[in-house]
């Protein structure tokens, strides 16, 4: 039997990391982000997963930064509000699991697959009944419209193709 859960805001982040000028990674997140999961009693098998977060939302403590990702070089904040995911199965048992869904920005919708462990059930001490998961996976952010670039001088280019998601979800059931 599967129940309802929804995302704990507060004790999750949903985090990206990408390489700048091709040696140090700049870290981010979106502040904004929402999610409706079904989960039955033997953790993530056959769970369902649906996920959004608020592209104006990003932040990667820059201002400057964050204000040309919200422009059309990268998510256009004014006509695609929102990044979405869909899970379409999950493999795996124990604490380990392959997620299998549909990535969309910027109106494109791609499949991808995510790595997952999942940290088990625990109740609160107010009672509530709280799950674990942290999600792991790369996206090249090309196959989405995210072309932006700007070649360096020494050779490569100033923002990398590859994102590594790095997402931390405290849920807690309905």
């Amino acid at each position: 039997m599967s129940a309802k859960w929804k995302i704990d805001p507060t004790h999750s982040n949903v985090g990206f990391k990408v390489k700048h000028m091709m040696f140090t990674n700049v870290k981010g997140n979106f502040n904004d982000f929402s999610g409706d999961f079904e989960l039955g009693e033997e953790g993530l098998k056959d769970a369902k997963l649906d996920f959004v977060a608020k592209t104006a939302s990003v932040n990667t403590n820059n201002a400057d930064r964050d204000n040309h990702l919200r422009s059309g070089d990268f998510f256009n904040v004014e006509q695609y509000p929102d990044l979405k995911f869909h899970s379409t199965s999950v493999e795996g048992s124990g604490n380990e699991y392959k997620i299998n869904g549909d990535l969309e920005i910027l109106g494109v919708k791609k499949p991808v697959f995510l790595k997952a462990e999942y940290s088990g059930l625990m109740k609160d001490p107010w009672g509530n009944t709280k799950a674990g998961l942290n999600v792991s996976g790369k996206i090249n952010r090309k196959e989405w419209g995210l072309n932006w670039n700007s070649a360096l001088e020494t050779g490569g280019v100033l923002v990398s193709e590859d994102v590594n998601l790095d997402i931390e979800l405290q849920l807690i059931k309905e």
